[in-house]
């Protein structure tokens, strides 16, 4: 009966680690992908959500209306103006029908929706927090209660422009009584800017949502018997 010679145990116990090593090197690696896929994935999913309520919201926004009717389909205005229940200014201002009907909640789909910018509660965080403030019971005769929903953290700025057929505005206002704006814009970007930008030239987060809605005229219209 042949046995392995003291060589043979040797070169076979040198590959076997030689297998070994370059499958632990491998494995360590492959783990150490997956820890960093999953922290970028993770850091990209709270800004992901707020991308989406941004634009469901822009997307589903309501044509300003006169008259009574003006409660539930209210005014559209974007850059830095004050709002109802709301301390601090706001970014934008809008009625959409994004609210979700519920038996508990007796309000209909129309809410009262802002975004805008503030200061953390952890004092050591860097940048604000990106919220998303919501008005549901619009009929209400006293204060409004707010939701505030935080939607993103580390937050350096943010800015919403209006396209008004030829350029982009800063403001927008469709609430004044000499307002130049009566109908919603054709367009609305979104300007992220997060905290910690290696460089102050860094390109924002931008976001452009179209506005499909119905214009407001003031012609009469005729029909001939």
């Amino acid at each position: 009966m042949h046995a392995f010679t003291l060589i043979e145990m040797v070169l076979a116990i040198g590959v076997a680690a030689i297998v070994l090593i370059a499958v632990n090197t491998a494995l360590f690696a492959a783990l150490r992908l997956r820890d960093t896929t999953a922290d970028v994935v993770d850091a990209a999913a709270p800004l992901d959500q707020a991308v989406t309520f941004i634009r469901r919201d822009l997307e589903c926004v309501v044509t300003p209306t006169n008259g009574t009717s003006k409660v539930l389909s209210g005014g559209f205005r974007a850059g830095n103006v004050s709002s109802a229940g709301v301390s601090e200014p706001v970014a934008v201002e809008m009625f959409t029908t994004t609210g979700a009907l519920s038996a508990n909640a007796p309000w209909a789909d129309i809410q009262r929706v802002t975004y805008e910018l503030k200061q953390p509660t952890d004092r050591n965080a860097t940048g604000k927090d990106l919220v998303r403030s919501v008005v549901r019971n619009l009929l209400t005769i006293t204060t409004p209660e707010v939701e505030d929903q935080l939607m993103l953290s580390g937050v350096q700025d943010i800015k919403f422009s209006c396209f008004d057929g030829a350029q982009w505005q800063d403001t927008w206002d469709t609430t004044g009584v000499t307002s130049t704006y009566t109908n919603l814009p054709l367009a609305v970007r979104v300007d992220i800017r997060l905290a910690g930008s290696s460089t102050a030239n860094a390109q924002p987060i931008e976001l452009v949502v179209p506005i499909d809605a119905q214009t407001r005229t003031n012609a009469v219209i005729t029909v001939t018997p």
